[in-house]
């Protein structure tokens, strides 16, 4: 969880707020960060309140560190507090979010050697479902229970040991939900480029389940690349 106590003060300045808020929960991300941008601290707040899940697990996975992940997913939103200022609706919010996330994952991996390998429900934040239960087939229970949790280690194996290129890819679409176009626009490539990341990454999934001794029955549950 994002500590808002962390975020008020940026290089000396207050974080802006302001009474009486008009936003509510339908309230768009691009209209909330024009809000916050105009002093309504309240949609800041409701902006991570809505990203900070996706948003961690994506670093999580990228990093394979959780104190890392939470000092970048802080260093995220002071990003977006500094730039808020200058924001415009040119493009998506969480194109936006996704890409200062991304940038700051790539920094950080250059400057680590080591990564540590980390449970893949460890980071189980604001009901994102873990890799296991997408990946499950149709058995009924304790079946189903003993198929996972046997299946869920050999996952985060074979998850850790995709290339970062494909890994990022496949976690911005399946644990973010980001469409594939704007992952395009968060990594700087074409979207063909992007579903080609992603049909990789699915078939070395794949490969080194089967390397782990995992039948191919977990296929049945493969979402449709093209979408």
């Amino acid at each position: 969880m994002v500590d808002l106590s962390r975020l008020p003060v940026v290089q000396g300045e207050e974080l802006p707020h302001k009474r009486g808020s008009t936003l509510d929960a339908d309230s768009s991300d691009e209209q909330l960060m024009l809000a916050f941008r105009e002093g309504d601290a309240a949609a800041f707040e409701a902006l991570v309140q809505r990203h900070r899940g996706p948003v961690f697990n994506f670093i999580l996975r990228s990093t394979g560190n959780p104190a890392r992940a939470e000092d970048l997913l802080q260093e995220s939103w002071l990003k977006v507090i500094r730039g808020s200022r200058q924001y415009e609706p040119k493009a998506r919010f969480t194109t936006w979010l996704y890409t200062i996330a991304r940038n700051l994952c790539v920094d950080s991996a250059r400057r680590e050697t080591f990564r540590e390998v980390v449970p893949l429900e460890a980071s189980r934040r604001d009901g994102a479902p873990p890799m296991s239960d997408w990946l499950a087939d149709a058995r009924p229970e304790p079946d189903r229970a003993a198929h996972s949790a046997r299946l869920r280690p050999l996952l985060e194996q074979a998850l850790m040991s995709l290339p970062q290129e494909q890994r990022e890819v496949f976690l911005l679409r399946e644990y973010s939900g980001v469409p594939f176009k704007e992952i395009a626009s968060v990594v700087g490539m074409s979207e063909n480029t992007v579903k080609s990341r992603m049909r990789y990454a699915l078939e070395g999934l794949r490969r080194r389940l089967l390397e782990l001794g995992v039948d191919g029955e977990w296929a049945e549950g493969e979402r449709t690349v093209a979408r």
